[in-house]
């Protein structure tokens, strides 16, 4: 049986296109329309073959006629014929400059048009013989930003992001579920740890027919190269370039394989110390008595740890960073959990540069179950993103109240993602932020200061009350710019100071506060929010890999706000004035609607 191509396979052909568009200089909207396309794509739960067997792919946002037409050909042939004809014209060597922090399409689409430079061994070439700087529009900073940018790209070079690998990883697991007879099927290593990257996938299966397991495997459209294939193991390099390793192995070593392959390596060290002082002894196929060889078990990772008086941690925690301490002790948390989010307090619509309106939103929240949703679209000075001037937000808050009348089962709040401005002011006046049910204030702008005039920047804008969370803490973007220079720890005590939430922004290129600055926070009782920073219906389900991020950082659902039903968090909100009164028969008839 073979498999279909999967989602992600899909919205890489498609984000390849639109990256090799912006290089041939093409329409910026006909750009935007396939970049569009496999943001939505790659953020599906459903596969695209099954909704063109329905005929419904449609339906999904930012997939029109044309993109459609373009899915059904790569599901018959893997391509369509305007991309192999791009392929022509743009070298792969040309593509990979994109992938260099701060180098755009113009900027590609310039050297290698007008300079012949077509690789990233050539730019580098060119920058350090100081080539670019007599060009116009270059210059030597110009010059020392792409060198830092290539050393960026290179460091980051054999890892991929979390929200790449992970639905990657299910597509295969699902892959071979469906094809050959599988018992038992568990995604191992870094990526089961939940890790903001990964370097490779490790999947461990359980069967009656091994061979048939590595057939259907090295067999799936995802494969580029066989790097290996045996009769229990067998090892893919995928079209992600990111390397598959699938072992079967016996059911009674299943245990013991899933918690020596999903590591990490110290935590594995600190368990076999342990497993030598108990005169026993730990390996991939079980728990063994030391002097007898007598197996204790290893059928489940609840036998590998039992012996050792531990109890199963969750993958997230195992990095040898105290909880194995904590589990002696019985201190281990009881960590935050998707179930636990009653909301999202971040999310934007068409308003300013998300794709889908305020009632819309709104909608795929209550079908997520959430309670409430915060709109918090951008604010004047993003004009990028199409900020809102102070006239549009008065409209737009209008808008938020009107949609909230209409939509049963849940609270929509009034929100803003309002900038922080160089001097630490926010970017709209008091009296219209206190109109806002919910204010997250961000950075945007300004990237190049100092750590104490950024950390005093920020610090400002705390002190304002009206500043319910700042977002995006340290604005990094994994891979593509570094956090901007910022005292984390002095944040986080003006923060437990002035009472003052911090974000965790489950965009996966963001993922920030990131898992160690959680944890400080969760010292220093500063409270978090888990947000999507949603720009469309389905980057609502991002939230797992927020949520992934604070249980790394041995978060609680105590320790987060918007795990709080809604009529605990308003009270929780730094504002100073409250609504409850005016709003207590809305909420009592959509809980009695909910009920």
């Amino acid at each position: 049986m073979q498999a279909e191509i999967g989602n992600q396979q899909i919205a890489s052909i498609f984000a390849e296109f639109a990256a090799m568009l912006q290089i041939d200089e093409e329409n910026p909207f006909k750009v935007r329309a396939y970049e569009r396309a496999a943001q939505v794509i790659a953020s599906l739960t459903e596969p695209l073959a099954a909704l063109a067997r329905r005929g419904e792919l449609k339906a999904a946002p930012g997939i029109g006629t044309g993109i459609a037409e373009k899915i059904e050909a790569i599901l018959k042939t893997s391509t369509f014929p305007e991309r192999e004809e791009m392929r022509k014209k743009i070298p792969a060597s040309v593509l990979e400059m994109l992938r260099i922090p701060e180098v755009g399409p113009k900027t590609v689409a310039f050297v290698y048009k007008q300079l012949g430079i077509d690789s990233v061994d050539k730019l580098e070439e060119a920058c350090r013989n100081q080539l670019l700087r007599s060009v116009k529009g270059f210059g030597a900073k110009t010059e020392q930003n792409i060198l830092k940018g290539i050393e960026r790209m290179r460091a980051f070079t054999g890892r991929t992001p979390l929200a790449i690998a992970y639905p990657h990883a299910l597509e295969v697991v699902e892959a071979i579920r469906s094809g050959a007879p599988v018992n038992q099927i568990q995604v191992a290593g870094s990526l089961r740890r939940m890790k903001e990257t990964i370097g490779d996938i490790d999947i461990l299966v359980t069967s009656t027919n091994a061979g048939a397991v590595m057939d259907r495997f090295t067999s799936l459209p995802v494969v580029k190269e066989i790097q290996a294939k045996g009769d229990t193991k067998s090892s893919i390099l995928s079209h992600l370039d990111i390397q598959i390793d699938v072992r079967v192995v016996e059911p009674d070593s299943f245990g013991a394989a899933l918690q020596y392959f999903t590591g990490s390596k110290p935590h594995n060290v600190k368990l076999r110390d342990m497993a030598v002082r108990k005169g026993l002894k730990l390996s991939e196929y079980g728990v063994f008595n030391a002097k007898t060889n007598r197996r204790l078990g290893g059928a489940t990772e609840e036998e590998m740890y039992a012996p050792l008086g531990l109890p199963v941690m969750a993958p997230e925690l195992r990095e040898d960073l105290g909880e194995i301490e904590a589990a002696l002790e019985d201190r281990l948390p009881k960590l935050v959990e998707m179930r636990h989010m009653k909301g999202d307090v971040h999310v934007h619509t068409n308003a300013s540069d998300g794709h889908n309106t305020i009632e819309q939103m709104a909608v795929a929240a209550t079908e997520r179950g959430y309670e409430y949703i915060v709109i918090a679209d951008h604010s004047r000075s993003s004009a990028y993103a199409g900020g809102l001037t102070e006239e549009q937000l008065v409209k737009h808050i209008a808008q938020i109240r009107k949609v909230n009348e209409a939509v049963e089962r849940i609270e929509v709040m009034a929100g803003c993602e309002v900038d922080i401005r160089t001097d630490g002011s926010l970017d709209y006046p008091d009296e219209l932020l206190a109109q806002l049910d919910f204010a997250t204030a961000s950075v945007h702008s300004g990237f190049k200061m100092d750590a104490a005039t950024m950390t005093d920047r920020i610090i400002q804008a705390m002190r304002n009350p009206l500043a319910d969370v700042i977002g995006h803490p340290t604005g990094r973007l994994i891979g593509q710019r570094d956090p901007y220079e910022v005292d984390v720890e002095r944040l986080l005590q003006a923060a437990a100071e002035l009472g003052c939430a911090m974000e965790v922004n489950a965009q996966p290129q963001r993922l920030d506060l990131n898992d160690v600055h959680c944890r400080r926070a969760k010292e220093l009782g500063v409270k978090l929010c888990i947000s999507t920073d949603a720009h469309s219906t389905d980057q609502l389900d991002l939230m797992s890999y927020g949520v992934a991020t604070a249980r790394r950082g041995w978060i609680e659902p105590g320790d987060v706000l918007n795990t709080l039903p809604l009529e605990e968090l308003l009270p929780r909100r730094r504002r100073g004035r409250e609504k409850l009164a005016t709003s207590a028969a809305r909420r009592s008839r959509r809980s009695r609607a909910r009920g």
